[in-house]
């Protein structure tokens, strides 16, 4: 069966109420220190924890409300995982396992992350398949190093979501659609759709996501987990399907935020959980950003009223408004950007995958495209990869202009002379509205966000949940200044601490 009719079929089932409750989860939100406690204690197996979200995977992805947000499973996972448990037996039982905190824990990654082993690296799309990496990318070695267990890959929105500008989040021609485990009919949003919906469903322990603009951060807020996109290049891009080296990075995506904290310092090789600090609000200077991220839903301003109300009561000077002075005024040149890096960085990668490769150059991938129309190209086309195509190398004065712009107004005329202005700590605003209704016909009906000056800037941004919409999540976002991770998490998790929003999604049929 076709991927479109497959997703046709599955839509008419929700619209019928045709889904089963899912199973009961022994493991359901349980954290990192849950599952280390655990299989330090010997009452749990790295084997048996993958074995059971492989179970979980089976009964709730592929069926039941059928999330659909993996795209494949690491054949060699409970392999590795068996690995793991006797490593750890050799070591005597340490607290920490011996390589560290992430001994044995299961991650899900993006389907745009290398690694070289029996799984593809797609980025979604068909034009690719069949690609294996012939060396892991710096995040998978660096998870392997620490002792995760990959146990998949996520879908995700084709390329990054840079195809086409009326794409539908969360659709990529080899996987099909992610939906939203809070409401079937509900988007997940993208491109790290798939990572977002499969760390809040528990379908594993953590995940990660990729960003270039909102797509770890969107389905971050809209999934109702904790998600991290850290300050550009903090994480090295080497092995990721390119959208602008200029602004893209991976980062981590889970439950809590210390959790996240924990997947960050293991890419990185700092120790950010030193940050968790369940005071951490007192005596902060947050600035709220208001001018063009509030207002666009009336319930997403009540949830973050109520979210600033609470940072104050925590401690936190609020400085309200204290507005980016170039918000929106940087959007034409980061589109001139990611379009000319676009060409560049894909041509790259793919003139890299060697001989045997499905495609070599962006235009083959067009071609593809073109030549399997009804596979790759039911819903939406590939304005975007067009326009990129017909864009000249990076010497362009067009595109040096435009990255001059982006960054100027950015970074040193917007977050820095904000956060300068009135001596801040972080900026907060809604990261995003409560998920849209998917719409497959007519593409996203995304609201609106905040998460481009952090992006275009290259500056971090947490999300965490911060309230309900009709039952759906509603994320705050805590970013700022350059490298200044570790006091963002101190933020972040203090205010965790004392809303603790999160709760598990019930996979309903609808919102309403």
């Amino acid at each position: 069966m076709d991927l479109t009719r497959r997703t046709l079929i599955s839509s008419a089932a929700l619209a019928a109420g045709a889904l089963a409750a899912p199973p009961a989860f022994e493991l359901e939100e349980a954290t990192v220190a849950d599952l280390r406690k655990r299989m330090t204690a010997g009452s749990l197996t790295a084997h048996a924890l993958t074995r059971a979200y492989l179970d979980r995977i089976a009964a709730i992805d592929k069926r039941g409300p059928a999330l659909n947000s993996v795209i494949e499973l690491n054949p060699d996972a409970l392999a590795i995982a068996a690995a793991l448990d006797t490593e750890r037996k050799s070591a005597g039982h340490k607290e920490q396992g011996p390589r560290g905190p992430l001994h044995g824990i299961p991650i899900l990654i993006k389907d745009n992350i290398d690694t070289a082993d029996r799984m593809m690296t797609t980025a979604g799309s068909l034009a690719l398949l069949g690609s294996i990496a012939a060396r892991d990318s710096v995040v998978a070695a660096r998870l392997r190093a620490a002792g995760a267990v990959i146990l998949g890959k996520t879908n995700l929105s084709e390329w990054a979501n840079y195809r086409s500008s009326h794409s539908t989040s969360g659709w990529s021609g080899r996987g099909g659609l992610t939906r939203n485990p809070y409401a079937l009919e509900r988007n997940a949003c993208g491109s790290s759709s798939g990572s977002g919906a499969a760390v809040s469903a528990n379908l594993c322990a953590l995940a990660i996501g990729t960003e270039t603009d909102g797509s770890i951060v969107c389905p971050s807020s809209t999934n109702g987990v904790v998600g991290i996109k850290p300050t550009l290049g903090l994480i090295p891009a080497t092995g990721i399907v390119p959208i602008a080296h200029s602004q893209d990075t991976a980062g981590p995506m889970a439950r809590t935020v210390a959790d996240a904290a924990l997947l960050l310092g293991a890419l990185t090789g700092a120790d950010y959980t030193k940050s968790l600090d369940a005071n951490g609000l007192r005596g902060a200077r947050i600035g709220v950003a208001r001018d063009k991220f509030f207002g666009f839903s009336e319930e997403t301003d009540r949830v973050m009223e109520a979210a600033i109300g609470e940072m104050k009561r925590q401690g936190a000077e609020i400085i309200d408004p204290a507005d980016i002075p170039t918000a929106g005024k940087f959007d034409d040149s980061e589109s001139i950007v990611l379009s000319y890096e676009f060409k560049n960085d894909l041509n790259l990668y793919l003139g890299a995958l060697g001989p045997k490769a499905p495609v070599h150059s962006l235009a083959d991938v067009i071609a593809f495209n073109e030549n399997h129309r009804d596979q790759e190209m039911p819903f939406f086309g590939q304005d975007l990869m067009i326009k990129a195509q017909a864009r000249g190398p990076l010497s362009s004065q067009e595109y040096l202009d435009a990255l001059e712009k982006d960054h100027r107004l950015s970074r040193t005329e917007g977050i820095d002379a904000v956060m300068g202005k009135f001596r801040l700590d972080a900026l907060v605003a809604p990261t995003a509205g409560p998920a849209w209704c998917t719409d497959l016909i007519t593409g996203d009906h995304d609201p609106g966000g905040s998460s481009t000056p952090a992006a275009v800037a290259g500056y971090p941004n947490i999300n965490v949940p911060a309230g309900y919409a009709f039952g759906l999540p509603v994320g705050i976002s805590f970013f700022g200044a350059a490298n200044s991770e570790a006091l963002l998490i101190k933020l972040a998790y203090a205010f965790e601490q004392v809303t603790r929003h999160r709760r598990p999604p019930k996979f309903l049929p609808r919102a309403l």
